[in-house]
């Protein structure tokens, strides 16, 4: 797998100064929840699951999740279960290269049971996403992850979903993010990547975000995502990967406030992608996913497949970033000190940026860095070809 992949080569050489670099499911664990990206997740149910997930791949998706949780009803379990093992054994016999595998489960039995019963076809399972994760209900579930894994004899991961109604609760909030860390931090090496269930925040006080605002603008929501990355998400060492809430919205919808793309960077090259952005409401994907960023999150969970090139455009590293963290981190700086950016119009503090610096440039390995003339215009265009 590589990112921008499904891009021609010779596009790809006008677009990178360094391009992405190529990664599979036995890469490093820490290469691979960087490398997550936009994280596409599907009702299990869906009778060409198959045909779906080599579609979204050729079309450049990594990872994707099936879900047997909140996306289907409970009556249908069982026969999404069934789907499952139909869906999967005919992946396997077409034997083509696959996106990051992940099923989305309900209950901790779930997992070595599904794991048994896909037999051989199990090798493109790369884990399970654990929902409404807390210390009680995180235990019973990655204790079951290492008995599959044991009996597989198969790496497999975990991606717990933070969504619970403890976290969002002020007076419960401390003792569950402790919680949290601690089962997490007892099955560090299992755990790919940690998941916000920002619909969920929402759903505990009857609310629900529009188009035209980000989960930063719901402010009890914000204060979750910011309590999460203070405890989780740490860049000292202790921290998870913390991927980016659900963006709900892929159709027109009635606007309310100006939207939020400015029309320079779009000027002379893509102007009707910009309009197009607009009317899809992607204009505020957009600005969450920046936001997402800065506030500590990498990738995102997507379910529609419109919402992964923007978020994958968006990942790539700009190469006034990258020159400004491969400055910070020449062995000539360990001493510290500040330097004056090589565009000149910043100042890089070695020590307090260097964590910044080194989480850059391995997102510059993953998605690659863009060339000096090249903005997220050009990698959106290019992806949604």
């Amino acid at each position: 797998m590589r990112h921008f992949g499904h891009v021609p080569p010779e596009v790809r050489e006008g677009l990178f100064h360094r391009q992405p670099v190529e990664f599979s499911a036995d890469s490093p664990a820490r290469t691979l929840a960087v490398a997550l990206g936009a994280t596409l997740y599907s009702p299990a149910t869906r009778p060409r699951l198959a045909d779906d997930v080599l579609k979204q791949a050729a079309h450049g998706v990594v990872s994707m999740v099936l879900c047997l949780e909140d996306s289907i009803d409970d009556a249908d379990v069982p026969a999404a279960e069934e789907n499952l093992m139909r869906q999967f054994a005919e992946l396997d016999r077409r034997g083509r290269d696959l996106p990051l595998l992940f099923i989305r489960v309900r209950e901790p039995g779930q997992i070595p049971d599904l794991a048994a019963r896909l037999g051989p076809a199990a090798r493109h399972l790369s884990g399970f996403v654990l929902p409404k994760f807390t210390e009680e209900r995180g235990v019973p579930f990655l204790e079951a992850l290492a008995a599959a894994e044991s009996a597989s004899g198969q790496r497999l991961y975990a991606m717990p979903v933070l969504e619970s109604p403890e976290l969002l609760h002020l007076e419960s909030r401390v003792d569950a993010l402790g919680g949290i860390k601690r089962t997490v931090d007892k099955y560090r090496d299992r755990v790919l990547a940690l998941r916000l269930g920002v619909t969920d925040f929402c759903s505990a006080y009857g609310l629900r975000r529009a188009p035209d605002m980000t989960a930063y603008d719901v402010q009890i929501v914000a204060s979750v995502i910011a309590d999460v990355v203070n405890t989780l998400g740490r860049a000292d060492g202790t921290g998870f990967t913390v991927t980016g809430p659900v963006w709900e919205y892929f159709r027109v919808q009635e606007r309310m406030f100006k939207p939020q793309l400015r029309r320079s960077p779009f000027t002379g090259r893509a102007e009707h992608l910009r309009t197009a952005l607009i009317e899809h409401d992607m204009d505020g994907l957009l600005r969450e996913i920046e936001l997402d960023r800065a506030n500590g999150l990498q990738g995102k969970t997507c379910i529609h497949p419109s919402h992964v090139t923007p978020v994958h455009a968006l990942s790539v590293v700009s190469h006034e970033e990258f020159t400004d963290a491969a400055d910070i981190l020449k062995p000539e700086r360990l001493g510290g000190g500040v330097v004056r950016s090589a565009y000149t119009n910043k100042m890089n503090e070695v020590k307090p940026h260097r964590a910044w610096a080194e989480r850059t440039l391995l997102r510059a390995e993953v998605f690659g860095v863009a060339r000096e003339d090249v903005s997220f215009v050009e990698l959106l265009a290019a992806g949604l070809k």
